[in-house]
């Protein structure tokens, strides 16, 4: 069989590997970026821990999760980036609005969330328009500029970029139908966020809150106001 035969049949398997409810509550839990033990799956699915660990093979074997040991303990996440930008569209198209254009995402999640590694809802959509509209990242292609090399290094970003992944990239975020920032540059962005505690984890959520630093610090470096 040829690579082009086989595809088509790789194809179908992730598709289906995707396509359970229970499976599909477990990729969501771990959408927010954190590895998560079978048991903590379960409950997030509703199920047994015995059913979550082979729904869990199911989605290890086609390379969508992987399981990381440390000690005793078994802890799985999302496989690779590309993983998540893939969910993160299907979720997209399982929440199209209806014809009154009304989005049905939960109102906790639509200001701000994580998208895998990087920040999304309305907040990272403004901050997407804030760094382009700076002239930190180019409109087209998204590379770092001059300024925007020189303004994240102030922020304390590191620009260099690291393996495949591109330094940033835009994502389609599916509570507000535009563009949030992806790539490394998203996820070093979130992650010194969540360091300086600007923005913080709600536990057992991908939703995230804004802090009273956080809206000064967001105000002054980017120009963006909250309320």
């Amino acid at each position: 069989m040829t690579e082009e035969e086989c595809l088509p049949e790789r194809l179908a398997r992730v598709a289906a590997a995707i396509a359970d409810a229970s499976r599909a509550r477990m990729l969501n839990a771990m959408m927010d970026g954190r590895a998560w033990t079978a048991t903590e799956l379960s409950l997030a699915a509703g199920v047994s821990p015995s059913t979550a660990s082979s729904h869990l093979a199911r989605l290890t074997e086609q390379d969508l999760t992987h399981c990381v040991r440390q000690g005793k303990h078994r802890y799985y996440r999302i496989a690779r980036h590309d993983v998540a930008h893939l969910l993160e569209m299907l979720m997209h198209v399982a929440d199209r609005p209806s014809p009154a254009l009304k989005t049905r995402t939960p109102d906790s999640l639509r200001f701000a969330r994580t998208c895998y590694d990087h920040l999304a809802g309305s907040l990272g959509v403004a901050l997407h328009n804030a760094i382009l509209a700076r002239g930190w990242l180019a409109e087209d292609t998204y590379q770092l500029t001059h300024e925007g090399e020189r303004q994240f290094i102030r922020l304390g970003i590191d620009c260099q970029a690291a393996g495949s992944r591109p330094f940033a990239c835009h994502c389609l975020d599916w509570s507000e139908r535009r563009m949030h920032i992806g790539g490394q540059c998203g996820a070093r962005l979130l992650a010194l966020f969540i360091d300086k505690r600007w923005l913080t984890r709600i536990p057992d959520s991908r939703q995230l809150t804004l802090t009273s630093p956080g809206e000064k610090m967001l105000k002054r470096h980017f120009g963006l106001e909250h309320g």
